[in-house]
């Protein structure tokens, strides 16, 4: 790679430890993925930030950086293993926590900004369209690249770090124009409704079309709760980092239709939401909760007791991180209920602050549903807490199966309250 006499500087270690050792790991991917330069970044967001994935060692690592590396660009993170200032409440134990803190102290020491969460861009962090950015967090990466025009790759815990103490990325991938051409025409041909819908259809195109960028045809919406859903499933379940959606994505229309075609009907779409389920029957894609009901009482099932909802023990809404539009819908589903057991609603603590100033806190919590700030169940240490949980994030199904061992129930967001509001839903 071509570099800079800036970059050289850097290199060599005229510029400190951190910086140093930020370069090294840059030149190093760049000359692994073929970039002939290092490009600047407007933004940077740091994955790696939960102690439950950093463990001992991860800390030390960012304590070395933090003893002389400052970021030189807005700089914000990924969730961390558990609400901030209320752990507690979460039953987080007191090891634990005190080492969190310590991950969060020593970001904070580089001079990040210690706003935990998946969905920078509902908290301030909205890149213009063509700007290169550093982001960690997979279903941010796809949200950037997609809906808000920004081009990034998929980064990982040390290169994000690295990109914020340099202002650089090595120019690969998703940050050049040949690299964003769509690869594969996803016709759709029923209609999506819910956020749990799009989540499916992430899933679909991933599984059926991995790695390859999709040009979506038969999708009208700009709703960013469900595109946020779409770029999550798309992400988790193998897809590119990218997908190109008419009136949505930025550059769709520069691009012609690819010769290889993938067709997504009802049918497809129900299939995803029985392979959501652990359980026989599952949750309908249009939250016809009469026809859920109707299956499991096909089942034999007693359907006034825990059983009859899987042994639903936890819901999880949230993941990526709950905008205000959501928590809206989320306010009036739960009017005049009560939550039976625990209903946990992941959110970026700005987005929090947001909705106590204008009372929508108030409104949600009265039923008993509880806030958990700055984390979520994919990267908190819950695993042995809960047996089933339910939830309207095909990517949450994901983590919940792979790192917790939860059993799943994967519904709408209306088929989630009437889970988390049944009477005998906790066992």
């Amino acid at each position: 790679m071509k570099l800079t006499p800036e970059e050289e500087s850097m290199l060599a270690g005229e510029q400190g430890y951190a910086v140093q050792k930020s370069m090294q790991i840059l030149t190093a991917l760049g000359r692994i993925f073929g970039a002939e330069k290092l490009i600047p970044v407007a933004t940077v967001q740091i994955s790696g930030v939960s102690y439950d994935n950093l463990g001992d060692a991860g800390l030390e690592y960012l304590r070395s950086m933090a003893a002389d590396g400052r970021v030189r660009v807005p700089t914000t993170l990924n969730p961390a293993g558990m609400d901030l200032c209320d752990w507690r409440a979460f039953a987080i134990p007191e090891e634990f926590a005190a080492k969190q803190l310590e991950v969060v102290e020593a970001f904070k020491a580089m001079g990040v900004t210690t706003t935990c969460s998946c969905t920078p861009y509902l908290i301030g962090n909205v890149p213009q369209r063509g700007a290169h950015i550093a982001w960690g967090e997979s279903s941010a990466v796809t949200f950037a690249n997609s809906v808000l025009g920004a081009r990034t790759n998929k980064e990982g815990g040390p290169s994000s770090i690295a990109a914020a103490l340099t202002g650089r990325t090595p120019a690969y991938g998703l940050h050049l124009d040949r690299e964003r051409a769509p690869r594969v025409w996803v016709e759709v041909t029923c209609e999506l409704r819910t956020a749990a819908d799009f989540g499916a259809l992430g899933k679909v195109i991933a599984e059926q079309a991995p790695a390859q960028i999709p040009l979506i045809s038969g999708v009208v919406c700009k709703r960013w709760d469900r595109l946020k859903a779409l770029s999550a499933a798309l992400a988790t379940y193998g897809g590119a980092s990218l997908f190109h959606i008419e009136g949505v994505t930025p550059e769709a229309g520069d691009w012609p239709r690819p010769e290889q075609s993938l067709r997504v009907d009802r049918e497809r779409i129900e299939r995803a939401y029985a392979e959501l389920n652990d359980r026989p029957g599952g949750d309908r894609p249009d939250g016809d909760r009469q026809a859920a009901a109707g299956d499991d009482a096909a089942d034999g099932e007693d359907t006034t007791n825990s059983k009859d909802r899987g042994g639903v023990d936890l819901v999880f809404l949230g993941c990526p991180h709950l905008s205000l539009d959501e928590l809206e819908e989320i306010a009036q589903l739960l009017e005049g209920r009560t939550v039976r057991g625990e209903l946990w609603l992941g959110i970026a603590r700005e987005v929090k602050q947001q909705a106590d100033a204008s009372g929508l806190s108030a409104r949600i919590t009265r039923s008993g549903a509880r806030f958990a700030c700055d984390t979520c169940h994919v990267v908190a240490p819950l695993k042995g807490r809960f047996r089933t949980f339910a939830t309207n994030s095909a990517k949450g199904v994901y983590y919940g199966r792979a790192k917790n061992r939860f059993r799943s129930r994967f519904g709408s967001l209306a088929t989630c309250i009437e889970l988390a509001t049944r009477e005998g839903t906790a066992q």
